[in-house]
């Protein structure tokens, strides 16, 4: 079994409820260990009160223990049906619990919900160690691979297989000794990782940048000034106005801010949020689970972490990611250096010859260039993306035309926060596929970012329906103004859904196999690939509407804002290739290699250094430095980040047979249904691609052409 924060992929389950009367509590019942009487079992956030968390956690943990001492009392012969069934079936209260609370969490965490967490994860971790390294529950589960593996199919098998291996990859198979020290492990890592959940979050907030002056601003449309008047409310009004620190290293105000010496400000309030130099740093944190990681990986027989963790993917090695990524930067650093090249000599043309480009100036000028040479700027545009339209009208629209589901709002089921919405999933057929909860806004108890995950996955064996939900980090506009969306925005919208597909979707007998619970560099591919569907004319013209006159967007404005969407294309690669490499250099070290927290920033450098990437003419930072590199620390992704990009190459390939095909025809979408959407983790990943694509091998070169490369 796998608990964690960033996948709670929970492969165990519960037969029978217990009532709160189990619990400490007997004035009322705790919702969360009752069966939920809402439409298809979506937690009813009207009934959950934050103190109903930490006792439901003590029911279902315990829940789940008996349930595996049921299994281990079982004098028979171990068998696929008296093992292996039971332990998908052992934590199935401990799923819904940790789903909920979590989801909480990351989306509006509150100094009550933190409190909580600190409680609740080390109770999580010490279940896990208890049943990675239960070795009379291994022992009779690697009977069952044993004997049974090959006379299994299908589901059953890879079931096996699955479970089998996560506890050899856990280290069940260890002597005592390191069995003990890799529970050790597990425990720091978890207490640090929530650590970084409490500081990242505190550092960003805490990196707001105030204005005193409306002039200061200047550069910025009257929307923008509103909503950094808004920001400066509800981040207790130190300056009139407040520009928020998002978790990416570039800030989209740079764009537009004439004033170089704000902007100068803002990116370093960025890049410097948790490095020290202000009231937070994260690099002890850092340090410490990179050399816990270290350790494990040499502990299980891998020279680093990257070689251990790579071993249960697409990529396999570290050397066929650096290959990967080697051929990339070749291809891409020549183009950068003209590219750069360009925007400073445009510059200069004003401020100039001795002007020098630096990364926060990078955007501003782009832009600027990009409004003399195509006629194009983000505030002419952002009329047209209203959230909302580009939530029902497009994002909703392209399911509809290539998948056949339409979306009906459920304004009777409660939610977490004012600002979700909940709409019933309903397939072509008429039947209910889903539920699917958005909450598209950003706020203070909100981790920075953008995200899919579930209420409730979906499982035949479960008899569950997947409930799932999307998180996003846009501005909301002041009470009576609309809500607009940079394009990147836009694309982010698309780019999530793509995921919450791959789980509304889903068909699959087991909750350990549903939905996305795939290797990372497999999972991004659907969500990438779902961003291609809003730049396709007919849904581009059903969503980007004027949100006064609902006017569509004029052709000679679409025709110009779609050429500009590759203009300078090399920034967004560069910055994705720096983030990568600097994943990659902290997981190919030795636990002996580990640097200190003081030389963090100076390892990094020169990790970027070695592979071509520090290059003062070429001001493109890494997408997160490592202080704030939330998908390495925090979540799933140590040495995965390159997934995004590996993926992105997948999601060309398909992009390109569904244009071949006809990009919304309903038969290809079908297709891609039954061939990749619905099938889970229950087959092998290439061959899924393979089937759907005709194509033996990802072809990376159309990576590049689809760039604008």
């Amino acid at each position: 079994m796998k608990i964690t924060k960033t996948f709670m992929m929970i492969g165990i389950a519960s037969a029978v409820m217990m009532q709160v009367s189990s619990c400490k509590e007997a004035q009322r019942e705790n919702p969360l260990l009752q069966e939920s009487t809402l439409p298809f079992g979506a937690p009813d956030f009207s009934k959950i009160d934050s103190t109903d968390y930490l006792p439901a956690f003590e029911v279902a943990i315990q829940q789940t223990k008996e349930n595996i001492a049921k299994i281990l009392e079982n004098q028979d012969s171990a068998t696929f049906e008296n093992t292996i069934l039971p332990y998908e079936e052992s934590g199935k209260l401990l799923d819904r619990v940790t789903r909920t609370f979590f989801a909480i969490v990351e989306a509006d965490k509150t100094p009550e919900i933190g409190e909580i967490e600190k409680k609740v994860t080390p109770m999580l971790t010490d279940l896990e160690n208890e049943i990675s390294f239960n070795k009379q529950l291994f022992e009779r589960i690697r009977q069952v691979y044993d004997k049974q593996h090959d006379s299994l199919t299908g589901e059953d098998q890879k079931l096996l297989e699955e479970i089998y291996k996560s506890f050899v990859r856990n280290g069940a198979l260890l002597p005592d000794d390191k069995m003990e020290r890799m529970k050790e492990i597990n425990k720091k890592i978890s207490d640090l990782q929530t650590e970084w959940g409490d500081v990242l979050p505190n550092a960003t907030n805490e990196a707001v940048v105030w204005v005193d002056k409306k002039e200061d601003l200047a550069g910025l449309s009257e929307a923008d000034i509103a909503q950094c008047q808004k920001d400066a409310e509800s981040r207790g009004k130190k300056a009139p106005y407040a520009i928020v620190i998002v978790n990416t290293t570039q800030q989209a105000p740079l764009a537009s801010l004439d004033n170089r010496e704000l902007r100068k400000k803002v990116y370093e309030a960025s890049i410097h949020r948790a490095d020290g130099t202000g009231k937070y740093n994260t690099f002890p944190i850092v340090v410490e689970i990179a050399k816990l990681r270290a350790e494990q990986a040499e502990i299980m027989g891998y020279p680093n972490y990257a070689s251990y963790s790579l071993e249960n993917t697409m990529a396999k090695t570290p050397v066929n990611v650096y290959d990967f990524l080697s051929k990339l930067i070749k291809a891409y650093l020549p183009k950068a250096d003209a590219e750069t090249k360009a925007i400073e000599d445009f510059a200069r043309k004003t401020q100039g010859a001795e002007f020098q480009l630096q990364p926060y100036d990078y955007f501003y000028y782009s832009a600027k260039m990009k409004k003399e040479l195509l006629d194009i700027s983000e505030d002419e545009v952002k009329p047209y993306f209203n959230v909302d339209s580009v939530l029902v009208n497009g994002v909703f629209y392209a399911a509809n035309r290539a998948y056949g589901l339409t979306f009906k709002e459920r304004t009777d089921l409660s939610t977490y926060h004012p600002d979700m919405k909940t709409f019933e999933v309903i397939d072509k057929d008429g039947t209910t596929k889903a539920l699917f909860y958005c909450d598209y806004f950003r706020r203070p108890t909100k981790r920075g970012g953008a995200w899919m995950d579930g209420f409730q996955k979906q499982s035949r064996q479960w008899n569950q329906l997947p409930i799932i939900f999307n998180v996003c980090n846009s501005a909301k506009a002041p009470e009576g103004q609309p809500s607009l969306l940079t394009w990147d925005e836009v694309t982010t919208m698309f780019h999530e859904f793509g995921h919450a597909l791959h789980g509304m979707l889903s068909d699959c007998q087991y909750n350990t196999l549903s939905g996305t619970s795939v290797a990372r560099d497999f999972v991004e591919m659907p969500s990438q690939f779902n961003e291609s569907f809003a730049t396709i004319p007919e849904v581009f013209d059903h969503y980007a509407r004027h949100y006064k006159t609902g006017e569509p967007m004029p052709a000679d404005l679409k025709e110009r804002m779609l050429k500009s969407i590759n203009f300078q294309p090399c920034y967004a690669l560069g910055e994705n290739l720096a983030a990568t490499c600097v994943d990659l250099a902290w997981h190919m070290l030795a636990s002996k290699d580990i640097p200190t927290a003081d030389k963090a920033m100076e390892f990094e450098t020169e990790s970027l250094r070695k592979v071509g990437l520090l290059n003062p003419f070429i001001p493109i930072p890494p997408r997160y430095h490592t202080s704030y590199f939330n998908h390495v620390w925090g979540g799933g992704y140590a040495a995965g980040y390159y997934s995004y990009l590996w993926t992105e190459v997948l999601a060309v390939n398909v992009a390109d047979v569904f244009a071949k095909r006809g990009a919304l025809d309903p038969a290809t979408g079908q297709d891609f249904r039954d061939k990749i959407l619905s099938r889970g983790n229950t087959g092998d990943l290439m061959q899924m691609f393979t089937d759907f694509t005709g194509m033996k091998e990802p072809d990376a070169s159309s990576l590049l052409k689809a760039r604008g490369l």
